[in-house]
């Protein structure tokens, strides 16, 4: 005890008191502790005076509202003891009720009914007994329940946790398979069953839990988190059967649905029927409608493998098949071209056309040396036109001096000279006899 804080247990005493306790506190030696952490052997306090701290403690506690779920139930005339279990963990507490508090219900209270119930802690200090009174107790009804639901959905769904952003796929074929359900249940049976028709190979790991009541959330929270560390598990699903909505109501538990969203394991949920929709299935990665198609959702059809293997092979074969014929007809055209059928008669054309050349170079050849030939027979019979000779050939002579002058003109020449002569066919030499006059052009008219 510390420091005499009532609170925490180290009991003051106080100038007054209930039933009385301010006479009794007057009439105490002030040599009394004033602190329970003062007490010691020598110096005890009398009971009374612990009784009376603890009361007054207890009493400055405030009421406070509390939910739970009724197991036992004990009327006697004016007075009924109600136990109340938590509906989340094995945790019970004993309640007194006055039958006015009972009699306002619109229905009596039955066991196994789900109330909420406003408490005080009372305190008596003659037996020492602490007992919770209970002021008001209301039923807690089905639309309370759904209303109480949907106000956590609206909440867990603000949070993100429904995101399907988050949710995780499946693997495609999961090697060993968490499952947690209950003790020998039809849920464990069918998803058994129907995963070991579908793939005869599959492994569970499996962990039985209660599956409603009030340690339903504890177990199932601790077997997912058991299973979420084992590496070997690839999917964890969660299997229940049908039920009514309070047997559901673990399910949408705030504590299960946060310890799902932190799995690192892909979760599937599969509670209960079609119909039923508790908070789990909207933050699983995968809700299947019932066990059995959870069972049918996390592992192939082994059957449905084969056939699409054997779809596969087939539609491979004729992929192939028709590759290779389309390949065979391209080298059978290839292999009938005439390059590859008879590869020589490349050369043959290629010949051809040298011969071809050849023979028209020589034509070309030939046709440019007759014509050159024709040039120069034609510039030969000009040369020949224009030569002296042809001149002289018509009767024209060429006077020549004694050096070989040409006598151009009969003033070049005086009587006597000896001139030569040159005629078409031969020469001859005379002497000049008269003197040379211009005979002008009359000469030749």
């Amino acid at each position: 005890m510390t420091n005499g804080n009532p609170t925490e247990g180290s009991l003051r005493l106080s100038p007054s008191g209930p039933d009385g306790s301010v006479a009794q506190a007057k009439a105490q030696p002030s040599t009394l502790p004033l602190t329970a952490a003062e007490t010691s052997a020598e110096s005890p306090w009398p009971l009374h005076v612990l009784s009376e701290k603890l009361k007054a403690h207890i009493e400055r506690a405030p009421a406070a509202w509390i939910e739970g779920q009724v197991i036992e139930l004990n009327r006697r005339s004016n007075m009924c003891f109600l136990t109340l279990r938590d509906v989340n963990a094995e945790v019970s507490l004993s309640l007194t009720v006055f039958s006015t508090v009972l009699d306002r219900l619109s229905m009596p209270l039955e066991r196994g009914s789900r109330v909420v119930a406003q408490l005080k802690p009372d305190f008596w200090v003659k037996t020492g007994r602490l007992s919770m009174q209970t002021r008001d107790i209301r039923p807690v009804g089905l639309g309370d329940l759904l209303a109480r639901i949907e106000r956590l959905r609206r909440l867990l769904a603000g949070e993100g946790l429904f995101s399907l952003q988050r949710k995780r796929a499946l693997p495609l074929l999961p090697h060993r398979i968490g499952l947690i359900t209950g003790r020998d249940s039809d849920a464990m049976k069918d998803v058994l069953q129907n995963a070991s028709r579908r793939w005869p190979a599959v492994e569970f790991e499996i962990r039985e839990v209660a599956v409603q009541g009030g340690s339903c959330v504890a177990q199932v929270s601790a077997a997912l988190a058991e299973l979420d560390a084992l590496e070997e598990v690839d999917v964890i699903i969660i299997a229940r059967g049908g039920g009514a909505l309070e047997d559901l109501l673990p399910f949408s538990s705030e504590e299960l649905v946060r310890a799902v969203a932190a799995a690192t394991t892909p979760v599937v949920s599969a509670i209960g029927h079609e119909a039923d929709r508790p908070l789990l299935d909207e933050v699983a990665d995968l809700r299947a409608s019932t066990p059995t198609d959870a069972a049918k959702r996390v592992v192939p059809d082994v059957a449905e493998e084969l056939q699409r293997i054997r779809q596969a092979r087939s539609s491979l074969e004729r992929a192939v098949s028709t590759l290779v014929g389309r390949e065979a007809e391209r080298l059978a055209q290839l292999r009938s071209r005439p390059s590859l059928a008879r590869p020589e008669g490349m050369i043959d054309v290629r010949e051809a056309d040298v011969e071809r050349l050849r023979e028209r170079a020589h034509r070309s050849a030939a046709s440019a040396v007759s014509r050159q030939s024709d040039g120069i027979r034609h510039l030969r019979a000009q040369v020949r036109a224009l030569s002296p000779q042809k001149t002289l050939d018509r009767g024209y002579a060429v006077v020549q001096l004694h050096d070989g002058t040409v006598v151009r003109e009969a003033t070049s020449v005086e009587p006597g000279d000896q001139v030569q002569i040159r005629v078409a066919e031969g020469a001859f030499s005379a002497e000049v006899t008269m003197g040379g006059d211009d005979p002008g052009d009359d000469y030749f008219d």
